[in-house]
């Protein structure tokens, strides 16, 4: 037995939720709002809303919106650039997974001043940050209630990793209506991101029994909904089993980590600059085995949970790793690294990078670099 912490951040989910963003601003104390998002939510019709909304309240309202889809360390310096300019006191994420780590990152240098890339690692920002609310518009990054902060360092061509407690937003305002404009791209990778996030939170090594329960609810709420979800991201039933299957798949992974999967996305993203949740899915029923060759147990009890059942410890986690590329190929995702852009001759410094990311330390199995390589060339 082990003391065990659960950090989640202020939870306010359902239909219609976004209404709800300037009561929960001005419970912050926010009087001059930076508000971050991308240009692409800029033409959709919640940009606005939220915008009137803010505005209607008396709330101050600034924005930056030059945010692409793997957050560059540029951008969130220009970024606070614009947050110091509008003398702002606070600020609201209005989207996906790349905006709320950039309006993170922002928040880190609005405390702690200095470059975004010095705080890679744990716990490297000390001071507190402003307050943030986080309304994603994806349903799979779980950064609205993470710890995580991922940038692109686009000088090294990698991403890097930067986690504290404190950058886990203090709001967190989930309507499943914003996803009605999603592509389908876009749902399946974020949904397939949701998949991994439960699947390494479950089986990394500082797991607790509070964010098991929540893995395990939130892989069996997704895998029978992102099909649906895809096919018509407007459906409001699959759109709030996503909303809640994605949150559920943060609050676990911000808790417990994540493992190889992802330490290895993250160069590959740097790299190739392609969609995150895209590299997951590639790469997890690769390290599904890789894992269960030492201990398949956490990959059993996943694989209960969606229903793949029956065999031995080993055969289910070799089921469960190829139900997962079935699942990843019928939303539509690409079958190996080489369509994302990986060649070769890219393994040697992937390989390097992905050793340094901090997932790594939590991956259930400590790989050589030799596995890394070798893991690697499997999926492309």
């Amino acid at each position: 037995m082990h003391i065990a912490k659960f950090h989640t951040p202020e939870i306010i989910i359902g239909p219609g939720s976004l209404a709800e963003v300037p009561r929960a601003a001005a419970g912050l104390g926010m009087r001059r709002l930076l508000i971050v998002s991308d240009r692409g939510l800029v033409a959709t019709p919640w940009y606005p809303q939220l915008a009137q909304a803010l505005h209607s309240d008396r709330l101050s309202v600034s924005s930056f919106t030059d945010i692409s889809v793997n957050p560059r360390a540029p951008e969130i310096v220009a970024g606070f650039a614009r947050y110091e300019e509008s003398g702002a006191d606070g600020i609201v994420a209005l989207g996906g997974g790349s905006v709320i780590d950039a309006a993170k990152g922002i928040a880190i240098l609005a405390a702690n001043g200095g470059h975004i890339l010095e705080y890679e690692g744990i716990d490297r920002a000390r001071r507190p940050l402003p307050p943030l609310i986080a309304a994603p518009t994806t349903a799979g990054s779980g950064s609205d209630v993470s710890q995580f902060c991922i940038v692109n360092d686009v000088d090294r061509m990698t991403k890097v990793t930067i986690i504290g407690r404190g950058l886990v937003p203090d709001v967190s305002v989930v309507d499943p209506r914003t996803f009605v404009s999603l592509p389908a791209d876009v749902a399946a990778q974020s949904g397939m991101d949701a998949i991994t996030h439960c699947l390494e939170a479950y089986a990394s090594l500082a797991h607790n029994r509070l964010s098991d329960r929540a893995a395990l609810s939130s892989i069996g709420t997704a895998w029978r909904s992102i099909e649906r979800f895809v096919d018509d991201p407007s459906d409001p039933d699959s759109g709030t089993d996503m909303a809640y299957a994605a949150l559920e798949a943060g609050m676990a992974f911000t808790n417990a980590i994540l493992g190889a999967t992802h330490a290895m996305s993250h160069p590959v993203g740097g790299l190739c600059d392609a969609a995150h949740g895209a590299i997951n899915a590639v790469l997890l029923p690769h390290v599904i085995r890789f894992n269960a060759e030492i201990d398949p147990t956490p990959y059993v009890e996943l694989a209960d949970a969606v229903g793949v059942r029956g065999g031995s410890p080993h055969a289910v986690a070799e089921r469960l790793a190829d139900e997962v590329a079935s699942l990843s190929r019928r939303v539509g995702l690409p079958a190996d690294l080489r369509s994302l852009g990986v060649r070769d001759e890219h393994v040697a410094v992937l390989t390097a990078n992905a050793l340094l990311d901090a997932c790594m330390t939590t991956n259930p199995r400590k790989p050589t670099a030799d596995d890394v390589a070798r893991i690697y060339r499997e999926a492309l």
